[in-house]
């Protein structure tokens, strides 16, 4: 029997999804296996003592932790096609905005509508908090302007070639569009964008991601919206 890699994840886990939408474009053969951090199990602890997702298990057992240690170990060891970028300023680029989305957005965005919306009410925390789902919109909003600006001078976020930019936007774009909270009316040239990468195959298998007792809405697998 033929041992795979094994990439321990959550569903709408951004960091998570971007490493899966990094593993399709590579090419790379994987199991997926839920892994629920909060259960603090110590098979997974073994693993990446943070205790967090997503972690990438190699075939003999070797562990790489964190979206952004596992997409540049998949880069060094899959060298085709080059996510990270060809040229030191294209790989700055890349790596400057992945840490937009992966910090920045995923801060003020995610963190505020997809915790407060949806695994709140899950985990039973709650009722969500309507100043934060406010503050969430809000900065929404204002991240889309920024794509927006980036698609308008560029073909794709970091330069002329699809890069870990354009997938850790979209893995924390394609969490809030769960919720159906992103009104790609208004960001036409974002919606352009997302439409390109929503239409990838590396992104179907995220596109079949349904939580149970949350459905989304039914424009999320569509990739004419």
């Amino acid at each position: 029997m033929k041992i795979m890699r094994t990439l321990y994840h959550l569903p709408l886990c951004p960091f998570s999804r971007l490493v899966r939408i990094a593993l399709q474009e590579k090419k790379v053969e994987f199991r997926l296996v839920e892994e629920n951090p909060a259960e603090r199990r110590v098979e997974f602890l073994t693993l990446n003592p943070a205790g967090e997702v997503p972690v990438l298990v190699e075939p003999d057992g070797v562990a790489v932790s964190g979206s952004g240690p596992i997409c540049e170990y998949l880069d060094e060891i899959f060298s085709d096609p080059p996510l990270i970028g060809e040229s030191p300023i294209e790989r700055a680029e890349t790596r400057r905005l992945v840490a937009w989305f992966e910090r920045k957005f995923n801060a003020e965005v995610t963190v505020k509508l997809v915790d407060e919306k949806l695994h709140k009410r899950l985990q039973r925390r709650g009722e969500p908090d309507s100043g934060t789902i406010r503050a969430g919109h809000a900065n929404l909003g204002q991240h889309l302007d920024y794509i927006v600006y980036l698609v308008e001078r560029r073909r794709w976020l970091a330069g002329e070639r699809i890069t870990y930019a354009d997938m850790a936007a979209a893995a924390q774009l394609s969490c809030v569009d769960y919720l159906g909270d992103v009104q790609w009316a208004a960001h036409e040239p974002a919606r352009d964008w997302y439409a390109r990468i929503k239409s990838r195959p590396s992104f179907r298998a995220l596109l079949a991601d349904h939580i149970a007792g949350a459905p989304p809405p039914k424009h999320y697998a569509d990739l004419d919206f």
